[in-house]
């Protein structure tokens, strides 16, 4: 039904899959879509939710771990080496990846999350993508970009080729009810994130489940979409 949509999560906690299986689940996705998949991870947080479930919750020095031997684990699935892999957290016997993803060099994989000594640092070593809070902020959102900056610096990786995202949860006016963001505000919305840095705007919509929000969306398309990206530069 759709040709141009990304596919993927925003995030999964490192925690809920093994990353074997993960970058197989992600791949599988990426093949039937025709290569619009990406991978977003994260650390995970919810510690309600994890023991309410019946899923291990460890300490979050070794989620860091664990995060980033995933991220390790999936790069090389992706590279097509399928030799074991053992880290402190997982053990992988051959890291077979068949049929392999059509996102060339592999699909996109984004980091969720704010920590600026691992978190950010794992977005410049490994990642394509950062998500970040509008709600933080414009001096809190500009101090973790400019320490992405640092990191991408300290690795010699252009700042350039990672995608900056904001998340946000937002209520749109609608045809049918005039309650929330008007398609102007939206704009502005998209333009302010655009001026703080994100070449991204992602967002949840409250109230979804009116389809007459699309209709206030449709009306804005082109001037959301004549935004520059900010994160180029």
């Amino acid at each position: 039904m759709t040709s141009k949509a990304k596919l993927g999560t925003m995030v999964t906690g490192v925690t809920y899959r093994y990353p074997g299986l993960l970058a197989k689940t992600v791949t599988t996705l990426d093949v039937l879509s025709g290569g619009r998949a990406y991978l977003g991870i994260g650390a995970a947080w919810n510690e309600q939710e994890h023991l309410g479930l019946g899923v291990p919750f460890p300490p979050l020095k070794e989620r860091f771990e664990m995060l980033e031997e995933a991220l390790q684990i999936v790069l090389q699935m992706w590279s097509g080496e399928d030799s074991p892999y053992n880290g402190k957290h997982y053990h992988l016997d051959r890291t077979l990846n068949v049929p392999q993803a059509i996102s060339k060099p592999h699909p996109p994989i984004l980091i969720g999350g704010t920590g600026e000594q691992k978190t950010l640092r794992f977005v410049a070593k490994y990642a394509e993508a950062c998500n970040l809070f509008l709600r933080m902020g414009d001096d809190v959102v500009r101090h973790k970009l400019d320490v992405l900056r640092g990191h991408c610096a300290d690795l010699n990786r252009p700042y350039s080729e990672i995608d900056k995202t904001s998340l946000d949860s937002l209520e749109i006016a609608s045809s049918n009810s005039k309650e929330g963001m008007s398609g102007q505000q939206l704009v502005d919305y998209v333009g302010h994130a655009a001026e703080l840095g994100f070449d991204q705007a992602i967002f949840s919509i409250r109230n979804v489940s009116d389809p007459g929000v699309f209709d206030t969306i449709a009306k804005v398309e082109s001037q959301i979409a004549a935004v520059p990206e900010g994160g180029r530069q």
